[in-house]
């Protein structure tokens, strides 16, 4: 056979327009705007022998500066062993892509139910599923559980220290859902939770939506939200990086129904924006509104360890545009690689990594503030790994400084703050590099 993959001949395209009702391919495309179509040759190169094709793409990687980062915003740079790539790579995990045969595909159940119990264990949570996107959208979908939760109410209050990209992905899935978002307000960096409690009082909120820590680095009080949710007849989720989960007070130990976020903490590289990993786990009243696969243990007939999917009747494949789970393919990867992950650092390296990242943000915040240059924007408020300074100094003529000089900086959140981010990764030596950078004139 000439062809590995056999093309459509004109005959079956023929019939397939005619089965949709379609006249031709070019109708596909009616409702794109013409500007966007782009209507010129691809600048697409030759064939190439596979030692061209590797220099070719080896001169454009080198094109890319590998500085040290500084930065955070919902993505940090962690370290991982570099066992987990040679793991990813095993044939019973890598190929057996679908699980929907359990007797050929045990690898994958098996690691999708090894990930939800480490989820679940982290976050404090009863059950997980088998894993999300990345932590906007999975914060989307905890908001749609909690308006399928409360049946009559469409309104989810999410707080404005949220980051601001996972807001807008909500507001946006929202959009077309027909639920309401209502922003609680924010107030000296945390949320106002007079101002939620006054919202709440509104009689028609399904849920509320607060980030650990959040986007500016700092770790929340939720003392009796909880019960003031509750109250409200409502759902409380959390928003938790579950990297911090390690040494920080759990979703379910604040009193949260529903936990989610991103999993890219959980060593994964920034990959110029993924792919990531988002993670949605819950109390088991809320397991049937979740979206995701489900991954059971059993016997087999043998009396033998055996993995299924569980509660199948949710999903797509069964109850079709009733199913209360679209996710198909739901980057499971990724859930393999924080599965691997997580097994290999361990509860006391999880546990390590945390403490040498708040170790060095607070060395570096004290520096820079002694420095008397950079006062604190949130002063007295509990960060671990991320917090905000606030300077008269230039900081995009400061950040352009220490690119040249290998660093990316802070992110500069405007009127004189910029956010810094310390991971485990950072050295003593890069930090005082990077302090004596930054209080250059």
């Amino acid at each position: 056979m000439s062809n590995k993959f056999i093309p459509h001949t004109s005959d079956d395209i023929a019939r397939m327009l005619e089965r949709i009702g379609v006249k031709s391919i070019d109708d596909l495309y009616a409702e794109v705007p013409s500007e966007v179509i782009y209507k010129e040759d691809y600048n697409i190169p030759s064939a190439m022998s596979e030692i061209e094709i590797r220099n070719y793409f080896g001169k454009l990687g080198a094109k890319n500066s590998q500085l040290t980062i500084f930065a955070g915003g919902g993505a940090y740079d962690h370290y991982a062993p570099s066992v987990v790539n040679h793991l990813l790579a095993r044939s019973e995990y890598y190929t057996a892509y679908t699980p929907y045969q359990p007797e050929i595909s045990q690898g994958t159940l098996q690691y999708i139910f090894e990930y939800q119990s480490m989820i679940a264990e982290l976050t404090g949570m009863e059950c997980s599923n088998a894993s999300m996107y990345d932590g906007a959208t999975a914060t989307a979908e905890a908001a749609f559980m909690m308006v399928a939760s409360a049946r009559k109410k469409n309104r989810v209050l999410l707080s404005a220290t949220l980051s601001e990209r996972v807001i807008r992905v909500v507001e946006t899935y929202a959009k077309f859902h027909g639920v309401d978002i209502t922003i609680a307000p924010e107030k000296e960096g945390v949320t106002d939770l007079a101002a939620l409690r006054e919202l709440l009082a509104s009689g028609d909120v399904a849920g509320i939506v607060l980030p650990t820590p959040n986007k500016y680095g700092i770790i929340e009080d939720f003392s009796g939200v909880a019960d003031d949710v509750h109250a409200a007849k409502a759902l409380f989720a959390i928003n938790a990086d579950p990297s911090a989960l390690a040494v920080l007070r759990t979703p379910a130990e604040w009193g949260a129904d529903i936990a989610c976020g991103d999993g890219q903490t959980l060593g994964m590289p920034l990959s110029f924006g993924g792919p990531y990993l988002g993670y949605i786990a819950c109390s088991k009243a809320q397991l049937r509104k979740m979206p995701g696969r489900v991954v059971g243990a059993t016997t087999d007939a043998d009396g033998k360890r055996a993995f299924v999917l569980t509660l199948q009747a949710r999903e797509q494949h069964i109850r079709r545009e009733k199913a209360t789970s679209n996710i198909c393919s739901n980057q499971s990867l990724m859930a393999l690689y924080a599965t691997i992950y997580l097994a290999l650092m361990g509860k006391q390296g999880m546990v390590e990594v945390n403490e040498l990242a708040a170790d060095g943000a607070h060395y570096l915040c004290n520096k820079l503030v002694e420095s008397g240059k950079f006062t604190q924007a949130f002063p007295g408020k509990p960060f671990l790994k991320e917090f905000v300074l606030h300077t008269d100094m230039d900081i995009d003529t400061m950040n352009a400084r220490l690119a040249e000089n290998g660093i990316m900086g802070g992110l500069n959140l405007g009127n004189g703050n910029i956010a810094l981010a310390v991971t485990e990764k950072r050295t003593k030596e890069e930090i005082d590099c990077l302090i004596k950078l930054m209080l250059q004139d």
